[in-house]
């Protein structure tokens, strides 16, 4: 039953409150339209019945509850969207502030653009503003430029030297131009420029022919140049001539003697052809001056003077500045005589210098005179000939003097050429023929220097027939012994030898070209070339000989060359002789005939180089020896000798085999190099002996171990071994060792320790240690002592040690004692 009345309907409700709710239901709907007024709606809810408001109050609370719900109902239904829309909105919220960060950059970039957009516009408008300022100027210009136009046209009048151009330009801009612009400052100063320049025409004509006259003493060198080579060519050509018109004659073509009748008489073809010629020649020169050198200031400046009626104070000044120009070519430099080419400048500076003096003489009327250019010439020629005897004096070099001469004929023919005296240049050369000879001798001496130099003092081998020849005709080597021998083979001397004897030929040809041109006697000639060779055996090549010798990097080898080389010299000085004779067609067996000195010569350097041979090899034992450095305080040897000394020893044995295996091709040569070889191995043992036997006693050396005396021991014994291995041939039978016995006695004693057999056989011709001097062994011994008593102190933890040392200390100082005393005694004797 409780379940089919909870299944029942709800009861239904009473009609008046279904009236009242219609009534209230209306009333709420009007309520909630806008479009009615409130005040007759509620006034109808009051006015209906009583407790009317208490019930419309009930009513429309129900009514907001039933709202609110449908409300909740609503919000529950949109609530997800709701959600979904804030979390949409948080997104845009990030993309709005992005966005407003770019539209911030945005405009800040707008704000810049237009910042620089606005410093343009200022820019155009301060553009405008000069634009108009120029076209303001440019207006003002064109008044004015017409007036600097014409200034500048007379500045460039003046710079190009046209001057009457230059005084019309003048008068324009006076009564023209100025007036226009008179206003500004410019015109004012221009116009009180006008009359100065006017006045300074004058002067720059002057200042042009300065300028001129600077000009033509740099360009005096190629004019005299050109010159001195057109009377060369002419001068070549005539002798060419004459040889041809002299065909057969034996005296040389040229001569100052007939230089003089080549002049006077002309050529075979007749003198009018040789003048024509000189005329044409004179002509090309003249023609050439004037390539070189504007004349136009010399001829504007004159003409202006002389319209100025100042022609004499012009012509005054020319000559007064020409002949100061003259002293200034006629002096020299300092070192002109070192080259050729300063000869030939200055030579050329003179030439150039007349050369312009008689264009000027005969372009101009009056302006120079023959008697001045006369006066200017004497004047110079004083000073030509005494520059030239003073600096051909300092000449070294005979090539040099030889081309002086040549240049001093050219010069002389060019300037005869223009009619000026030259007789005392021809007289000049007769001086300097005597200094000829000596500098061939300075440059000789240079050459045989560099043959020496370049050397390498060995024999010339020869490979083949074509070889041989080729030595054989540059130098007279004849050896039957050689030629038999198959190639290749070697030649006794070295290089040096026929490029000696070539030299020595050539001196000889050098001397001969001077006197060629001095129209001398063959007799003459003769006695002057045997009497050059001879200074040059005897005082040049011996002299380099010497020199060479002496040098510190000839070794051995090449002293031992250097003699042969001598030997073969010495054999070709007949061949010289002969050489001389076929130049000068003077027989031999003339009476006043000079005979070569080169045997002396020769033999002198053989034996100056045989004592250079044993000086350096003892220098270079002595280089070995100070290479030792033996520990003096040496408990115990090493067992074996010293480096130092093997490396001497090796050294003496290669430099003794040079000795051996020199090309002895004949007896002399075998016996030369024997008696050297053996001379030389004598003393480098000797001298060795000496070295180690002063190095013992050496003063500073204060004190010796036993260990030091068996090291010593060991190196002496290496001396003897080499000594008997017969390091050259010859030596009869120990002769060689001999030169160590003093040291090996010496040793002997102290490695031994044999003072009682010294000392009772000392005196005695069958002494053990016969070569041993009592000073000697005391020296040493003492300073064995003192090596002792040092080891002692460094050992003396060792008691046992001590007795011992004691014990030899007193044998020691007993031996002392008694050498002392012998030591006394012998010096009492003596």
């Amino acid at each position: 039953m409780d379940s089919s009345r909870a299944r029942a309907p709800p009861p239904s409700p009473p009609q008046e409150d279904i009236r009242e709710g219609k009534i209230y239901g209306n009333v709420f709907a009007e309520l909630e339209s806008i479009d009615l007024p409130l005040g007759t709606t509620l006034r109808s809810v009051y006015d209906d019945q009583p407790n009317a408001h208490k019930r419309f109050m009930e009513k429309l609370d129900a009514r907001i509850r039933n709202h609110d719900r449908e409300i909740e109902k609503m919000c529950n239904f949109h609530h997800q969207g709701f959600v979904d829309a804030i979390t949409e909105l948080l997104k845009v919220r990030a993309d709005a502030e992005k966005l407003m960060g770019q539209v911030t950059d945005t405009n800040r970039r707008l704000q810049d653009a237009g910042r620089e957009v606005t410093a343009q516009t200022e820019e155009v408008i301060r553009c405008r503003i000069q634009q108009r300022n120029m076209t303001t100027t440019v207006e003002k210009l064109q008044l004015c430029i017409p007036v600097l136009e014409m200034y500048s046209k007379l500045k460039e009048q003046l710079e190009s030297k046209r001057y009457y151009a230059a005084l019309k330009t003048m008068e324009q801009l006076e009564n023209i131009y100025i007036p226009r612009v008179s206003q500004y400052r410019f015109c004012q100063i221009m116009a009180e420029t006008l009359p100065k320049l006017r006045e300074e025409i004058k002067e720059i004509s002057m200042s042009d022919l300065k300028d001129f006259l600077e000009s033509i003493r740099k360009h005096s060198d190629k004019i005299g140049e050109t010159a001195m080579r057109q009377a060369q060519q002419h001068r070549t050509f005539i002798s060419a001539v004459q040889k041809q018109a002299s065909l057969g004659c034996a005296k040389p073509l040229y001569s100052l003697n007939g230089r003089t009748t080549l002049q006077h008489n002309g050529l075979v073809a007749g003198d009018a052809a040789e003048e024509e010629e000189a005329d044409d020649e004179v002509l090309v020169l003249v023609l050439t001056a004037q390539d070189l050198v504007d004349f136009s200031p010399v001829y504007r400046c004159l003409h202006i003077y002389t319209i100025l009626g100042d022609r004499e104070t012009f012509e005054n000044y020319y000559r007064k500045q020409r002949k100061k120009q003259a002293r200034l070519v006629l002096q020299p430099q300092s070192n002109m005589h070192e080259t050729v080419e300063g000869y030939r400048k200055y030579f050329n500076q003179i030439v150039g210098f007349f050369v312009v003096e008689d264009h000027i003489l005969h372009a101009t009327q009056g302006l120079v005179t023959r008697a001045f250019t006369d006066e200017l010439w004497n004047m110079a020629l004083s000073k030509i000939i005494a520059v030239l005897r003073t600096h051909s004096s300092y000449c070294n070099d005979p090539d040099l003097v030889l081309e002086l001469k040549n240049l001093i004929v050219i010069f002389a023919d060019t300037l005869q050429g223009y009619g000026f005296s030259v007789n005392r240049l021809f007289d000049l050369l007769f001086e300097i023929r005597d200094q000829y000879n000596e500098t061939l001798l300075k440059k000789w001496a240079l050459v045989f220097r560099e043959i020496f130099e370049q050397d390498n003092y060995s024999p010339i081998p020869v490979e083949n027939e074509e070889e041989y020849k080729s030595v054989v005709s540059r130098f007279p080597f004849h050896d039957a012994e050689i030629e038999k021998q198959p190639f290749p083979k070697k030649l006794p001397m070295s290089q040096s030898v026929p490029q000696i004897y070539i030299q020595v030929k050539e001196f000889i040809y050098a001397s001969l070209k001077f006197s060629e041109s001095l129209h001398r006697s063959s007799t003459e000639i003769d006695d002057m070339l045997r009497k050059s060779a001879n200074l040059l055996l005897t005082r040049t090549l011996s002299g380099c000989l010497q020199n060479l010798i002496k040098k510190p990097h000839i070794g051995l080898t090449e002293l031992v060359q250097i003699i042969i080389n001598t030997t073969h010299l010495e054999q070709a000085c007949k061949y010289l002789e002969d050489f001389i004779t076929n130049i000068t067609n003077v027989s031999p067996e003339t009476i006043h005939t000079t005979r070569l000195y080169g045997l002396s010569t020769f033999k002198d350097a053989r034996h100056a180089a045989e004592g250079e041979i044993y000086t350096k090899l003892n220098q270079k034992i002595d280089e070995f020896i100070q290479l030792a450095d033996y520990e003096w305080g040496m408990a115990e040897s090493d067992g074996r000798a010293s480096g130092y000394l093997m490396d001497l020893i090796n050294f003496l044995r290669s430099t003794f085999q040079v000795f051996t295996h020199l090309p002895n091709n004949n007896n002399d040569h075998a016996a030369m190099s024997g008696k050297v070889a053996q001379t030389a191995c004598m003393s480098a043992c000797k001298h060795l002996a000496t070295s180690l036997m002063q190095m013992l006693l050496d003063t500073e050396l204060k004190q010796i171990s036993m260990g030091a005396i068996q090291q010593f021991n060991l190196d002496v014994i290496q001396c003897e071994l080499f000594a008997s291995s017969e390091p050259v041939p010859g030596f009869q039978g120990d002769t060689l060792q001999l030169a160590f016995i003093d040291l090996r006695q010496l040793l002997d004693l102290f490695m031994v320790w044999d003072w009682s057999t010294y000392l009772a056989d000392y005196g005695q011709p069958t002494s053990k240690y016969l070569r041993v001097n009592p000073s000697t062994a005391l020296a040493l011994l003492e300073k064995v002592n003192r090596g002792m008593k040092d080891t002692s102190k460094k050992n003396n933890i060792f008691s046992q040690f001590r007795k011992n040392d004691r014990d030899k200390q007193k044998l020691i100082e007993t031996v002392v004692k008694q050498l002392r005393s012998l030591v006394n005694g012998m010096s009492q004797h003596s």
